[in-house]
């Protein structure tokens, strides 16, 4: 939140500020942000970001060096977009002995060469996705849509279509390729014609997510008020106001019925149309028609429509609920609250758990059952993750910080324990119980 009007206008020429001066720049017609030191001035550029206004736009007043750092593999080249925007640097610069050690480590991971990709291991996790595909098709086409053949074609696509979500994470965080046009054209296909979606949409949602994780009113993956009261701040304000049209202190139990059922069948395919046309993003909106071309080819000849279309809701309904547990078991239980600003260490780890390595879980998750390491590096492949987690609990452990790792039941029961726990509160302050 912004501390207060600002006498001075934006300075014409190159100066030093105070981190005061700079955090007191967080409005809508007035942004700055600092990033190794020097201070931007983004209040008109950053309609142009890339990343959408949004993201760069929840860092303005802030010091954004480490979420630049995270999220830009080819540093030189966006450095250049930063030049213009230069209007000076901090004065008597002071960073604290975690941040400054945890950009010692960032450095190691990329000596270590731990941001280069096997691309052997993409192409095997490619080339499993079609194979699923291709046994689901055979199956229909040998033995017929008796409800066997059709529920374990649903089964097999379900597999297919939650590891193609990996594959596009993978693509959508620049981990695969070097070059980044290559990375989002693999992002688009892969979110597009594999799986039926929007690239632009994801990364919309998705980076703003990784920039805040938990943060109500910038995080986008915990604005659903409307539905579920999540954290402890946010049920408690709602009740003290008596908001809300949910009974939330049943949100444990209504979250199995409304949570993982309709998420992809219903609220994403409502969510992408009306992104795409708002945007009127064609690119994206031919690919996702492509995906519908594709799917109705390979099954509507063997099937016919209405069961080739049952089939393809059935696919959502079994991913959904793949998707829904997997997404949420690091992020739901964890601290969910306003903007802190903590530094970039802090704000990932009290936002983010782990679930237990093993080699189910890490093909069941993609690997994010390593989200701490996913959030802290998030351009590094998957596979290296194993290789920095030790590196990244030995920082823990010497600041006290709080690495949670846990088995992956107990992860998703956390789920329903902390909507219990969220509901509660609601429930105490809506009736002034507490």
């Amino acid at each position: 939140m912004c501390e207060g009007e600002v006498e001075s206008d934006i300075p014409k020429k190159y100066r030093y500020f105070t981190r005061e001066e700079v955090s007191r720049r967080c409005e809508k017609d007035k942004k700055w942000l600092i990033i190794n030191e020097k201070v931007y001035n983004i209040t008109n550029w950053c309609r142009k970001h890339p990343g959408g206004a949004k993201l760069i736009s929840h860092f303005a007043g802030q010091d954004a060096t480490d979420a630049w750092t995270a999220f830009h593999n080819d540093k030189d080249y966006v450095s250049k977009f930063l030049k213009p925007l230069l209007i000076g640097e901090v004065v008597n610069p002071e960073e604290d002995k975690l941040t400054l050690e945890f950009r010692q480590l960032r450095q190691l991971t990329e000596k270590m060469g731990l941001y280069k990709c096997n691309k052997w291991f993409t192409l095997a996790h490619f080339v499993s996705i079609l194979g699923f595909e291709a046994v689901a098709m055979v199956l229909i086409w040998c033995y017929g849509g008796g409800w066997l053949p059709w529920v374990t074609a649903g089964i097999l696509l379900a597999t297919a279509q939650a590891q193609a979500g990996w594959l596009q994470h993978d693509l959508g965080h620049f981990s695969v390729f070097k070059n980044s046009t290559l990375n989002r054209i693999g992002h688009h296909v892969t979110v597009g014609f594999l799986k039926g979606a929007s690239s632009h949409w994801w990364n919309f949602r998705h980076f703003q997510h990784h920039a805040k994780p938990n943060v109500i009113r910038k995080d986008p993956d915990v604005q659903l008020a409307y539905l579920f009261l999540l954290g402890n701040s946010m049920p408690k304000s709602w009740g003290e106001k008596q908001k809300g049209v949910m009974p939330y202190n049943w949100q444990h139990k209504y979250f199995f019925l409304v949570g993982p059922p309709l998420l992809l069948p219903i609220y994403f395919h409502l969510e992408v149309t009306y992104f795409v046309f708002k945007r009127k993003d064609w690119l994206d909106l031919a690919l996702v028609v492509g995906f519908f071309v594709r799917f109705f080819s390979m099954f509507g000849p063997l099937l016919g429509g209405w069961s080739a279309f049952g089939l393809y809701m059935f696919t959502r309904f079994l991913e959904s609920h793949w998707f829904t547990w997997v997404t949420q078991m690091n992020h739901i239980p964890m601290e969910i609250d306003t903007e802190m600003n903590r530094d970039w260490v802090s704000s990932q780890l009290v936002s983010t758990c782990n679930v237990n390595p093993g080699l189910f879980n890490d093909w069941f998750t993609g690997h994010l059952n390593y989200q701490i390491e996913h959030h802290l590096f998030p351009t590094m492949p998957r596979h290296n993750y194993h290789k920095v987690a030790p590196l990244v609990q030995s920082l823990c452990k010497k600041y006290n910080l709080d690495y949670q790792s846990k088995p992956m039941l107990t992860a998703f029961a956390d789920i329903i324990r902390s909507l219990r726990k969220s509901g509660q509160i609601w429930y105490d302050a809506y009736y002034h119980l507490g």
